[in-house]
């Protein structure tokens, strides 16, 4: 019998009885989108867990990041963010008009190195937006700092952050956005989805309209665009709503027998002291981008698909005139994400190990 290919991740799903729960109350109410009571509860619950005020959930983390963007004004000028981070992040802001301003990563854990923003920031500069890579907490305090001197926006790329904690709250809660995906590949998802966490109550109210084509029925207020995720994608975060510690527990498992196997073949992001990770991925980096390439020729051999995340460095993409970040370029090329899901199993995570170590020691 042949062995089944593993990837980087597999989408968890909730026992079918937990969704159909949901489905038949659908089916009952004929209320499949608009705002309706499913994504009302499940809006409830992420607010409960986040320990946060405003939340809205949206059709993807890549909206979300449009609709931040846009909400808090900012449709022209230049946004300052990161070059290790998956496209959207800079698609969002160029697709507002907006021009990025790439500052290079610090080398614990690929964050954008808040001791070189401030020399980035011009006249024309609006906001800063940042992501917490692999879960990792940016450098929050200090990048609030320097946006409040400068009076600039910050907005949180937190695709990856979901259920990590900075200083005993939701890391989720800094910034005055922080934006969030719900994709199947997501430790939390609704299949497609995302979120906005808003920290004012006003920007709140004009994300509100935003997402819903900017009016209350007959009162056409601002511009808008259709935002809105359906009553079953709801369904699908509440049915897995209730397995969020189970999934985070699983991971965790995975990545220290990781930990173990691994222990000295590649480097690992630096643990930080005051957050409680999330387990969200499993990054490793080689030494050369030789090795790397070298292992997932092996891996891929025996139908094993890690993911090179995040390459390229998004400085040196074809559509952006960005300045050289030496150490985004030097990480992109050597990191990438070996497998973690809930069912991954011990022996085939070990095989990945022993393949991994094997290469390594050619």
């Amino acid at each position: 019998m042949s062995k089944k290919n593993i990837y980087v991740t597999k989408s968890f799903l909730p026992p079918k009885r937990e969704y159909d729960h949901y489905v038949k109350m659908i089916y009952r109410k004929s209320i499949l989108t608009n705002q309706g009571p499913l994504v009302k509860e499940l809006e409830e619950k992420l607010k409960n867990f986040l320990g946060i005020s405003h939340i809205h959930y949206l059709a993807n983390g890549t909206v979300s990041l449009q609709l931040a963007l846009s909400a808090l004004g900012i449709n022209e000028g230049e946004v300052i963010t990161t070059p290790f981070s998956y496209v959207a992040t800079v698609s969002a802001i160029i697709w507002q008009r907006c021009t990025p301003v790439f500052v290079d990563i610090e080398e614990n854990n690929y964050t954008i190195d808040v001791s070189k923003i401030e020399k980035a920031v011009t006249h024309r500069t609006k906001a800063i937006l940042a992501v917490h890579v692999f879960g990792y907490a940016c450098a929050v305090d200090e990048i609030g700092r320097i946006a409040q001197k400068h009076g600039l926006k910050v907005i949180y790329d937190g695709a990856h952050a979901f259920g990590s904690c900075l200083n005993g709250k939701s890391l989720l809660s800094y910034g005055d956005i922080s934006t969030l995906s719900f994709h199947a590949t997501k430790l939390f998802h609704t299949i497609e989805g995302g979120a906005c966490v808003v920290k004012d109550a006003a920007v709140s109210g004009i994300l509100e309209l935003q997402k819903r084509f900017g009016h209350n029925y007959d009162d056409h207020v601002i511009p808008g665009i259709n935002a809105k995720c359906s009553e079953f994608h709801a369904a699908m975060g509440l049915a897995n709503f209730k397995f969020i510690e189970t999934i985070i527990r699983k991971r965790r498992d995975i990545c220290n027998l990781y930990d173990k196997l691994l222990d000295g073949i590649a480097a690992r992001p630096k643990d930080q002291k005051e957050l409680k990770y999330n387990f969200s991925y499993y990054p490793i980096l080689f030494k050369s981008e030789e090795e790397l390439l070298r292992v997932l020729a092996a891996l891929n051999a025996e139908g094993i698909y890690p993911r090179r995340y995040f390459y390229p460095s998004l400085n040196k993409l074809p559509y952006v005139h960005g300045e050289s970040c030496p150490v985004s370029e030097d990480i992109a090329a050597r990191i990438v994400c070996l497998p973690l899901y809930v069912g991954l199993e011990d022996h085939n995570a070990e095989r990945i190990c022993r393949i991994v170590k094997k290469e390594v020691r050619v």
